[in-house]
């Protein structure tokens, strides 16, 4: 086979909904102030549910959509950084719930751009032939990482999965991952206390890097992929900031009409979730059209990056 496609998506979130008012009654905040500062109104939280609940709630509907059976799926890959399981993996978790029999399970943690590395990661699988049907799955509950009493970070975080199956096929819809990092700044998103994990960033510091330098490597994913940003139909990035999203895909050349995710408004920063979660929402209201181009790009601690062009299913 030449490639692989995403030949299906499926979501999950919590059902309990976590307001900008409801923040304002835990810290000093108020809905005004999250709003300007980073456009988010709402975010999902979850209680009793896991890492693992949420990913296979979005793989179990993604599987569903895909029309295989879980004896196809050859490699399952959870891109995570909130997970407290270490052994077993929250893949091989989410294997046994689903009955896959005998897949390659492993997670990747890639911050927030784990989601995006771990589509690439598939698509090398398949493409190697090493197996022929894959899902790959973001998961996050970040708010086990919130610190309640800080205002800064608090007021991003929500919890969620996404999911995607992919397939090899000739008719490849997954294009040449662009991806890196840079470590001379790993210390602006981070976890602290290895004991009881926190959630901690230089805010100013992510939001420059990330409007100033990420814009060329997103375009960078279409060059590979042998298009024009113009012919985009639609472009998911992290859901890390309302305001970095629209920073930086102004300094994209993008058409007037293209469908641009803003998920955070609602979901908040769900992490390696963000992505999957957006397009699976995306897709199943219509707003990106089958057979089109979109651009996925994601970034977060390392500080890393990952991206490709995908076709929608």
């Amino acid at each position: 086979m030449s490639g692989s496609r995403v030949v299906a998506l499926g979501h999950y979130q919590p059902e309990r909904v976590l307001t900008n008012d409801d923040l304002a009654q835990m810290v000093e905040t108020s809905d005004e102030w999250i709003r300007q500062r980073t456009g988010i109104a709402t975010r999902h939280i979850a209680d009793d549910e896991s890492v693992a609940d949420m990913a296979a709630g979005a793989a179990a509907k993604a599987l569903a959509a895909s029309g295989l059976v879980p004896a196809d799926i050859g490699q399952v890959i959870v891109a995570t950084c909130s997970a407290i399981d270490r052994c077993p993996s929250i893949a091989a978790q989410v294997a046994g719930r689903l009955s896959i029999p005998s897949a390659v399970c492993f997670d990747l943690n890639n911050a927030c751009a784990g989601f995006c590395t771990a589509l690439a990661t598939a698509d090398h699988t398949l493409r190697a032939g090493a197996a022929r049907h894959a899902l790959v799955i973001g998961a996050e509950k970040m708010s086990d990482l919130a610190d309640w009493t800080d205002r800064a970070s608090c007021i991003l975080l929500g919890d969620g999965a996404g999911a995607a199956v992919l397939s090899a096929a000739d008719d490849a819809s997954i294009g040449p991952v662009v991806w890196g990092s840079d470590p001379s700044r790993n210390n602006a998103v981070r976890l602290v206390d290895a004991w009881q994990p926190r959630f901690a960033q230089e805010g100013q510091a992510v939001f420059r890097w990330a409007t100033s330098e990420l814009p060329a490597i997103a375009a960078q994913a279409c060059e590979r992929a042998g298009i024009a940003t113009t012919d985009l139909a639609g472009i998911v990035t992290h859901q890390a900031n309302l305001r970095i999203i629209e920073a930086m895909t102004r300094r994209l050349d993008l058409r007037d009409d293209v469908v641009i995710a803003r998920d955070i408004v609602g979901s908040g920063n769900t992490s390696a979730a963000s992505v999957p979660l957006a397009l699976s929402k995306m897709v199943e209201r219509g707003e990106l059209p089958s057979g089109q181009p979109v651009l996925l790009f994601a970034f977060g601690g390392g500080l890393s990056w990952a991206g490709q062009v995908i076709t929608c299913p």
